[in-house]
């Protein structure tokens, strides 16, 4: 698959993307306590996340027929062995959508051939679309952008979530974030990690960090990231960060230097 074939993939999707978080944006506020379902220990959805990602299937479908999916409410068969398979989490931020709290987002990626080709990103509110295709810039509304130019960690801005149900490194990451907290000038928790990387991509976050996210949390995000110019990884900085076990993204220099804080708080090397 070559980048004019992922070029119009792209260009195409992205006013049905956008059709889908209209969609959701309608569903702000209307949905009660009673209609909420969870999943597991702080993990909640609603009938809106379901929808929408119906309403994504059928529009990647439509654009590639063959390709399987990697979805967060398994609305559709799931597949792990197909050449192409698109990675969705159709309200990445239920927490915050239910919460009236406006920073949410769709997140979806194409893999090919076992590598991302293709990350799309819509804030839903703001109407902000991140997006880009192996071979191109990474773009925001049709405008290239990069990763920040900081330096230094001391004068960075960093993004992380705090765990809300997996607790057994509890230590390890308090030891990181109180590193963090002093060594820089400040920390966000805004509850959406695509949106984190898409920050981080456009350079208003320095870099993220996170354990136990999924892949549909962060493959197009990571991939953003990257194309604009940033590198990720676990927190070793030998492995992959789109499985989300471990995901440490940044620019190149502010990268370096938050992997020795993460190694020095006790996460392997």
């Amino acid at each position: 698959m070559n980048k004019d074939q992922l070029k119009t993939i792209c260009e195409n999707l992205l006013p049905k993307i956008q059709l889908v978080g209209d969609f959701i944006e309608t569903q702000l506020g209307k949905i009660s306590e009673g209609a909420i379902e969870h999943k597991s220990l702080n993990s909640l959805v609603s009938h809106v996340d379901k929808e929408a990602e119906e309403q994504l299937v059928l529009a990647l479908k439509e654009a590639l027929p063959s390709s399987g999916f990697l979805t967060e409410e398994g609305t559709v068969s799931q597949s792990d062995s197909t050449e192409m398979r698109w990675i969705i989490d159709p309200l990445d931020g239920t927490t915050n959508f239910l919460h009236q709290i406006p920073f949410f987002s769709i997140s979806v990626a194409l893999e090919y051939k076992g590598r991302i080709v293709l990350g799309i990103i819509l804030e839903c509110l703001r109407k902000e679309c991140f997006y880009g295709w192996e071979g191109g810039a990474a773009m925001l509304n049709g405008s290239v952008i990069n990763t920040s130019q900081t330096e230094l960690l001391k004068d960075s801005l960093l993004a992380t979530g705090f765990p809300y149900y997996y607790f057994e490194n509890i230590d390890k990451y308090m030891k990181t974030l109180s590193s963090f907290m002093e060594g820089t000038r400040g920390i966000r928790r805004l509850g959406s990690a695509a949106l984190d990387l898409a920050y981080v991509a456009c350079g208003r976050f320095d870099g993220f960090y996170e354990t136990n996210l999924n892949p549909w949390d962060v493959a197009a995000g990571v991939f953003l990231v990257e194309l604009a110019g940033g590198k990720t990884s676990d927190f070793s900085g030998t492995g992959t960060a789109v499985n989300g076990r471990e995901i440490l993204a940044g620019n190149p220099s502010v990268y370096i230097e938050m992997k020795k804080v993460i190694n020095a708080a006790g996460w392997k090397a």
